[in-house]
């Protein structure tokens, strides 16, 4: 790092100014980087002009100049020279995040909402003011209650500003402390609603409700909940339990439930609707969910209700809009994007929205293709090896062919696969018939980018009913955000 002196010369007045500048690597080699620049120096007196120069010089590691004998010798500063390497910095610590976490917890009113419902005991600190810290430790840096008790806290300023000694902040105080406030996970939520209304005039009118998964490492024989289960995070090994979010249409949770981790989506709606209606009531909210919470029960139990919904729908039921995904008619709601209303075909209140992306479709295109041109490849090498006679036993052959249409399963459809023996018990010879189904494989090809909508909401504006729906990864992004806490908080329960 050096300072670089600039002159520009205007007139009859030159003009300097001095920039910091530091050297960086790039891939195009190194590159000088102006880190501050200092401004204008034509004012200076003549002990700044010098004092400046000496900092040039230093920074330079240039040696002095050597002056005339008789050349008047001008005063420079004084400079020491510090030994970087034992110099350390004590008790350094955060404050900026902390503070603003706690004025917005205050604003919230979650201070007041833990003092009124956490009633006070003989415990040293109060479990409202652990609570407190729990809360700020995710606002801050998510980790787990043993993170944050052996290093997290130490490194803020929370000691100050909650008046509570690092000694006092352990990891079995915290766990104890998400257990004194686990009682009031439903008046927490309700107090959040509320508040959140209030700030910011939000209705809550609409209700996105997904599901995700979060898993444990070792035995937990504790949690009778946590079972194996289809694992959303690659880990079919571990226990692990559901979490049901319900969230507004800005992604903010409202209210969540703990399943058992072998239950599927679709088995959670009927009870997750229930809990909503039993804390709100059953005022005309518009239930979105995706297909996978999706059955004819579901959707009856909701009309049954008086509730609306706007769902997925099974790619199969594409079959029955053939003719519409043909026909035009088709509104651009966004760019590549494109929808069309269509009745149900059963008649009824309920309408069906189709859509089809052209982004999604050149997406789900190259895999599909990548599905059959390695699936076709590993059928081929099994004929020719029965054709060489170096498979004969046919259970062997049946079982490695249903082994490659599951790993291929997109593509397993496209193919009819069957296996004849020919010749006698000494000379048994096998054929491997292969034949591509080009019918499933062209309606693959008009239907690929192409998805199906349902609700029985009034609403008739497509780009408005699209819209909402894709409003679901709000969600998605409420998980993300929460899912690397869980997840490290779990490894260390």
């Amino acid at each position: 790092m050096y300072l670089r002196r600039h002159r520009r010369k205007k007139g009859d007045t030159e003009y300097e100014t001095w920039s910091l500048v530091e050297s960086v690597r790039t891939v195009q080699g190194p590159r000088q980087r102006i880190v501050a620049t200092i401004g204008k120096l034509p004012g200076l007196n003549k002990e700044e002009r010098i004092g400046w120069e000496e900092i040039a010089r230093v920074l330079d590691g240039k040696p002095r100049p050597e002056r005339d004998l008789f050349e008047e010798e001008e005063e420079v500063p004084l400079w020491a020279t510090v030994n970087l390497k034992k110099i350390q910095v004590e008790r350094l610590r955060h404050f900026g995040d902390v503070y603003l976490g706690l004025a917005l917890m205050r604003r919230l009113g979650l201070e007041e909402f833990c003092r009124e419902h956490i009633p006070q005991g003989r415990e040293d600190i109060p479990w409202g003011v652990m609570a407190c810290i729990l809360v700020l430790a995710r606002f801050c840096a998510p980790s787990s209650e043993l993170q944050i008790a052996d290093f997290w806290y130490r490194t803020t300023a929370l000691d100050d500003l909650l008046g509570v000694s690092v000694d006092k902040v352990g990891d079995d105080r915290l766990y104890r402390a998400l257990d004194a406030l686990l009682p009031y996970k439903d008046a927490l939520s309700k107090h959040l609603q509320q508040r959140y209304g209030e700030l910011f005039g939000t209705q809550f009118d609409f209700l996105f409700y997904d599901i995700t998964s979060t898993y444990f490492e070792g035995d937990v024989k504790g949690n009778p909940q946590a079972k194996r289960g289809y694992s959303r995070d690659k880990r079919p090994d571990c226990l692990q339990v559901c979490i049901g979010i319900v969230a507004s249409r800005e992604g903010l949770p409202l209210a969540f439930e703990v399943f058992d981790g072998n239950r599927t989506d679709v088995t959670t709606v009927e009870e997750m609707v229930s809990i909503m209606e039993a804390k709100y009531g059953q005022a005309e909210r518009v239930w979105v969910m995706d297909r996978g919470m999706v059955s004819e029960e579901n959707l009856e139990f909701m009309r049954s209700r008086g509730a609306k919904y706007l769902v997925g729908t099974p790619k199969s039921m594409l079959k029955k809009f053939e003719r519409d995904l043909i026909e035009t008619g088709w509104e651009e709601v966004s760019l590549g994007v494109e929808v069309k209303l269509c009745p149900s075909p059963e008649g009824g209140k309920e309408t069906f929205i189709l859509c089809r992306s052209q982004g999604r479709r050149e997406k789900e295109m190259a895999i599909l293709n990548r599905f059959i041109s390695r699936l076709e490849a590993a059928l081929n090498k099994l004929v020719q090896q029965a054709e060489e006679g170096k498979i004969r036993n046919r259970q062997t052959v049946e079982r490695r062919i249903g082994r490659l249409l599951e790993r291929y399963s997109r593509a397993a459809s496209l193919f009819d696969v069957s296996v004849e023996e020919k010749g006698g018990n000494k000379d048994t010879r096998l054929t491997i018939n292969v034949q591509r189904n080009e019918e499933r494989y062209a309606w693959a090809l008009n239907t690929g980018g192409s998805y199906i909508l349902r609700t029985n909401w009034d609403e008739k504006d497509p780009h408005k009913l699209w819209k909402t729906y894709v409003q679901l990864t709000q969600i998605e992004d409420t998980f993300r955000v929460a899912k690397s806490a869980w997840n490290t908080s779990n490894l260390s329960s």
